[in-house]
């Protein structure tokens, strides 16, 4: 889920099952605890207990405003969104995302994400061949960007009191 996040919340609140598959999409590390040890940690800790109540809390708000985003706003800004974040989880400035898989994290044909993606290349924001893209002008993404991104972040920065996202 990246640095911000993390499956199985559903077991904070009891349940046991998830209608979740999830894909590892880049590289880097992961941790993996079974549920019996996460509900253990979870009955034996009010600041684990109070932690995972706030990440339900944000994990929740983040798909409300998922919907709202793709009814309210246009290919482009939330092309921008997710390429901002793809960009914090891959801790860099390159990685790796087929216009296949964009079209399908927004839900949308694949030939809007080449629209906007070719209009975002002319701009000078990204860089992008064969999958491999590289984020050019993060401001510029930023400003191309629906709210939802800068939304999410401060939300994360609000209640976490760390800053998760943006790379520099």
């Amino acid at each position: 889920m990246g640095r911000e996040g993390m499956l199985g919340t559903q077991l904070t609140i009891g349940v046991n099952i998830s209608p979740l598959h999830a894909v590892v999409r880049g590289v880097g590390s992961a941790l993996r605890m079974s549920a019996a040890a996460f509900n253990q940690e979870i009955d034996g800790s009010s600041a684990v207990r109070r932690v995972m109540g706030t990440h339900c809390y944000v994990h929740n708000t983040q798909l409300v405003a998922s919907a709202v985003c793709v009814r309210s706003h246009s290919i482009g800004p939330r092309l921008a969104r997710w390429l901002l974040v793809l960009q914090d989880r891959a801790h860099g400035s390159t990685f790796y995302a087929t216009q296949e898989f964009l079209a399908y994290m927004l839900g949308v044909r694949r030939q809007g994400i080449t629209e906007a993606a070719l209009a975002m290349q002319r701009s000078g924001l990204v860089s992008y061949r064969r999958g491999e893209l590289t984020v050019l002008d993060r401001k510029g993404l930023e400003n191309a960007a629906c709210d939802c991104y800068h939304t999410n972040r401060q939300l994360f920065e609000q209640l976490f009191g760390v800053h998760l996202f943006s790379v520099q």
